[in-house]
């Protein structure tokens, strides 16, 4: 049997921004409210780097909403700005919500998450194949992603999950379940099916009552006066045309605020929607038919929908990002720390997303035992380094801004090119800016059009950054 889908959705969160009251004692308030000062600047300056019209994030620590982010503008045309209700696209992030709610009804013996989908899912061919749904949520399926005859999806509203689901059931597969990764939002459409089949409940009904009951987060159906206009920065800010995600709202159809995406991902480490058990089995890295972890690139493995890795002080985290027409969008959480972060942005854009998130916290995390003390290098005029294998110069000012070490150097070298080669806003110049406000820069975020890197000391002098798992910046100021 498969349903029509009904939309019931909790009021907003209204005490969420009351949690904005940061810590209880004063040394707490002024510690958490210099970190915010630093973060706001850093992402300030990356609106002003990429050109995207309006960003915002958020971090919540063990359920307490630490820091609210908004810069830029959620409508071009009447100048009004991003705030702490606007919601954005949340593109592929929305993959983790329905990846979690198969985990929470296996978690209730609702879904056996190693049963051929066809078992549970009545309405696909006799001849579908024997796909689970953790391969789905692994992208081990080998059910094609968009394919060229997609390229009008957004411009037709499916009425049910099975009139979505009978887009691709069709299709060949690319590979044999359980053979490859490959990824797939089609293969979230199937998931959301086998939520709503296992749940006897419409997806974004299900959704919506046991996972994000109060939060701001729903599908993008149009309606919301927090809306953002989504924009393309191509050639100039515009206007996207609308777009109709009803062919996958569980693989790219939610929207929500920073806020709200941040608060779901700290119900998801805090054992409040599933259990610590089931939270474990789903950052457990997938394997496929011959036992070898599935990998999405050299520093993530993929569990049960989430992104598994560790950042460059080797904490673990788990984290998803998103890209579609008019959005760009990460989560990231941290499960030793209980730190849950998010950044979602109004337009597509080239990004380090996941790297942006996490140095938008940078400012609120303790230091690393590692880093190399050094202090903000104000009498510097120029710099010279290496971007990969080229060498680069150019020149750089620093100055103290309330304790925090702020510089700007320029960018017209291989680095420079490499950046302004991406579709958005051109760079001439770099913005560095430490992430303590003790006048050191032992680490910084350097803030650029793709995103913002980790920039830290070194024991030789220089500053280095880890832009890819193949591609380094080093930086020595003269």
């Amino acid at each position: 049997m498969h349903k029509s889908l009904r939309y019931t959705f909790g009021p907003l969160a209204a005490g969420a921004l009351c949690a904005l009251a940061l810590g209880s004692s004063a040394t707490a308030e002024t510690g958490r409210a210099s970190a915010a000062r630093i973060s706001d600047t850093i992402l300030e300056a990356l609106v002003e780097a990429n050109g995207v019209p309006g960003m915002s994030a958020a971090l919540v620590r063990n359920g307490e909403v630490v820091w609210l982010g908004a810069a830029g503008l959620r409508d071009v045309e009447r100048r009004l700005h991003v705030d702490a209700d606007t919601t954005f696209r949340l593109a592929s992030v929305s993959k983790l919500i329905t990846a979690t709610a198969a985990a929470r009804l296996a978690q209730d013996g609702r879904l056996d998450l190693d049963a051929p989908v066809r078992s549970i899912v009545r309405y696909l061919p006799d001849t579908w194949p024997a796909i689970s749904a953790r391969q789905l949520a692994a992208h081990t399926s080998g059910i094609p992603h968009y394919q060229n005859r997609d390229s009008e999806r957004g411009g037709v509203r499916f009425a049910t999950t099975a009139d979505a689901v009978g887009v691709f059931s069709g299709r060949t597969l690319l590979a044999e379940p359980g053979a490859a990764y490959t990824y797939s939002s089609f293969g979230y459409t199937l998931l959301s099916a086998v939520v709503e089949e296992s749940a006897d409940e419409p997806f974004l009904d299900y959704a919506a009552r046991v996972l994000l009951y109060d939060l701001d987060i729903r599908p993008d159906i149009g309606g919301d006066p927090n809306a953002t206009i989504n924009y393309d920065i191509a050639g100039g800010v515009t206007p996207i045309a609308p777009h109709d995600y009803s062919y996958s709202w569980g693989g790219a159809g939610f929207r929500g605020s920073s806020r709200d995406l941040a608060l779901f991902g700290a119900r998801v480490l805090s054992g409040a929607i599933i259990s610590q058990a089931t939270r474990d089995t789903m950052w457990t890295p997938a394997t496929l038919s011959d036992g070898s972890i599935v990998m999405e690139d050299a520093d993530a493995a993929v569990g049960f929908g989430w992104r598994i890795g560790r950042d460059q002080d080797g904490a673990r985290i788990v984290h998803h990002a998103g890209v579609t027409d008019g959005a760009r969008s990460a989560l990231v959480l941290y499960p030793e720390s209980g730190d849950s972060v998010s950044v979602l942005s109004n337009a597509l854009w080239t990004a380090s997303i996941e790297q942006t998130a996490m140095m938008l916290a940078a400012p609120f995390r303790s230091p690393s035992a590692s880093n190399v003390a050094a202090p903000c290098p104000l009498a510097a005029t120029r710099f010279e380094g290496r971007f990969g294998n080229q060498a680069i110069r150019g020149t750089v000012r620093f100055e103290l801004d309330h304790g925090v070490c702020r510089g700007r150097i320029s960018a017209t070298n291989a680095f420079g090119d490499w950046l302004n080669a991406f579709p958005q806003r051109d760079a001439t110049e770099l913005q560095i800016i430490a992430v303590s406000s003790d006048g050191a820069i032992d680490r910084a975020a350097m803030v650029t059009p793709v995103g913002v890197y980790d920039l830290r000391a070194t024991q030789g002098g220089a500053h280095e950054a880890r832009l890819s798992a193949s591609r380094h910046l080093s930086l020595a100021f003269r």
